[in-house]
């Protein structure tokens, strides 16, 4: 649409940033840094670019012609064996309004994490050659319309993760790397099998006439490219997509983290360095609930109906349980790490409601979590940087020592909690209408709102037990903010403002394609049926 392939720029750029790091000598840690800075903030502009020339009139589903600045060129083919025909996989990239605002978003926070690793000081090359790939499946999973590329990105994004945790984490270091990645690649062993069995039970028409079996996510999206007798076939009496559902969505659910599948979640961010806890609530949790809404959804409508009960029960599970043991906490860290399993609820239950403005507030809670949430953890750090301890008994009266600093906190505290004004509000708001107007996960909404009592309390009490009272002498010498923790707040402070006031300026990117959405789950699942399950 630009005349240049702005996606595949947006993807790959990091990676161009990480082989000039690599071929950096070590000890020009300097160069490295500013390297990063550079690529991640490339990133920055050309996102800003793609969302300025973005039609917000277009949307679909699996119509290609609604997604936008689209690139597509054969990327393997491999000649064709007896029944199982030649193999075709596409390069397949482009946007829509479920996936513009997270490629915003990856690069936004991008950016923020690589100043926020500054510090850095232990193997520098290394670090940032694993960041900066890290940055390049996130925002490959944002943009791939293939399954297999698709998967590929899911997969490129893990081992750096891994990397990132177990040589630069805290002291238990090496049991949460272990831990996150086992329970990584186990829900990728699920969506591994699954695409395979939709690969084979789908048929993609090329521009000559042919048929072949394809990883095309819009094919897939299609019920009228399905082959009677594939495994996974809505048309086939004796399918699987039943199961294949359940795998697939306990794949992304792990990423989420959705109970019970969150136990990863705290161990990861408590031993992770600020930066990576950062990604990892700011970016890595939406890509599981993206690839429900993108993968999930689409493709098994008429399954998605019925279990929607069920997704709007975990989504409250999330939001309490996450909520009781945010409040159980001593750790600052910890606390905002359970907090994220809380807020990640209310996305599950905007997306169980099906409705434009439940879906529509799940994708908004999405971008609004991932900048809170990043601002939180990166408040936590500067903390920790200036006094090595994250209990929150260890600190008091800090608001009148480092008040700009308590400025910052107070802005993010209250947009977790969902004050009026701030983007938190508007997100959870959208989120609640939506869902209570479903009458069968009406109940389930009404104790999910118990969620924003239990969050103004755990946020409150934190805010009470750091910042007010009586200035601890032990911290009488702590410095506010820099400069470098300056342009790190600054920016996240600006959004959670912006979008608290003017909150269109992202949900009139979403909404054609969420009523798209919308629509397809409620017609399109009423040519299925579940018979044989």
């Amino acid at each position: 649409m630009l005349g240049f392939p702005i996606l595949t720029l947006l993807t790959f750029i990091p990676v161009l940033g990480m082989i000039v790091v690599l071929l950096l000598p070590n000890d020009r840690a300097k160069e490295i840094k500013y390297t990063s800075l550079l690529a991640t903030g490339l990133q920055v502009v050309l996102a800003i670019v793609l969302m300025m020339n973005y039609n917000f009139n277009a949307g679909g589903v699996y119509d290609e012609s609604s997604f936008q600045f689209i690139e597509k060129f054969r990327w393997i083919e491999i000649p064709g064996i007896s029944w199982l025909g030649t193999v075709k996989i596409d390069y397949f990239l482009g946007v829509d309004g479920l996936s513009t605002p997270m490629v915003l978003l990856t690069a936004i926070i991008s950016f923020i994490a690589t100043l926020s690793s500054w510090n850095i000081s232990n193997s520098v090359k290394g670090y940032f050659a694993l960041f900066l790939l890290l940055d390049t499946g996130m925002m490959g999973v944002f943009v791939a319309l293939d399954f297999f590329l698709f998967y590929v990105f899911w997969e490129l994004m893990l081992l750096p993760m891994y990397f990132l945790i177990g040589i630069w984490g805290g002291p238990r270091k090496e049991y949460a790397a272990i831990k996150f990645f086992i329970y990584t690649l186990f829900g990728s062993v699920f969506m591994l099998l699954v695409m395979i069995g939709l690969y084979f039970s789908a048929q993609e028409t090329l521009v000559d006439g042919s048929k072949v079996f394809t990883f095309n996510l819009l094919a897939l999206m299609d019920q009228s490219n399905y082959t009677a007798d594939g495994i996974l076939s809505p048309f086939n009496p004796n399918n699987i997509r039943f199961i294949a559902y359940i795998a697939l969505f306990a794949g992304f659910a792990i990423k989420i983290p959705m109970f019970p599948f969150h136990t990863w979640l705290p161990d990861a961010h408590v031993e992770a360095p600020t930066p990576i806890s950062v990604i990892l609530a700011g970016v890595l949790l939406k890509m599981g609930t993206y690839g429900i809404l993108r993968i999930s959804y689409p493709i098994f409508p008429e399954i998605t109906r019925d279990l929607m009960w069920y997704i709007a029960l975990f989504g409250m599970i999330n939001i309490i349980y996450g909520a009781l043991c945010a409040m159980a906490q001593k750790d600052f860290k910890k606390l905002i790490a359970y907090s994220s399993v809380s807020h990640m609820g209310y996305v599950l239950l905007g997306m169980a409601s099906l409705s434009t403005t439940g879906i529509n507030g799940a994708i908004l809670q999405m971008f609004n979590h991932g900048t809170i949430t990043a601002m939180l953890f990166l408040i936590v750090g500067v903390i920790y940087d200036r006094s090595h301890t994250r209990g929150l008994d260890d600190f008091g009266g800090l608001a009148t020592q480092m008040p700009v600093y308590t400025g910052f906190v107070t802005i993010a505290f209250f947009a977790a909690i969902g004050l009026p004004g701030l983007s938190g509000w508007v997100s959870e708001a959208l989120v609640f209408v939506g869902a209570f107007g479903v009458d069968i996960i009406r109940v389930l909404t009404m104790i999910s709102a118990l969620g924003i009592l239990l969050g103004a309390a755990y946020m409150l009490w934190t805010l009470q037990r750091i910042f007010l009272g009586k200035l601890n002498e032990k911290w009488n010498q702590l410095a506010d903010l820099d400069k470098r923790e300056y342009a790190m707040l600054v920016p996240l402070a600006v959004i959670i403002i912006f979008l608290g006031i003017y909150p269109s300026a992202m949900l009139d990117i979403m909404n054609t394609s969420v009523n798209s959405l919308v629509d397809f789950l409620s017609n399109g699942s009423a040519n299925f049926t579940l018979s044989g399950l």
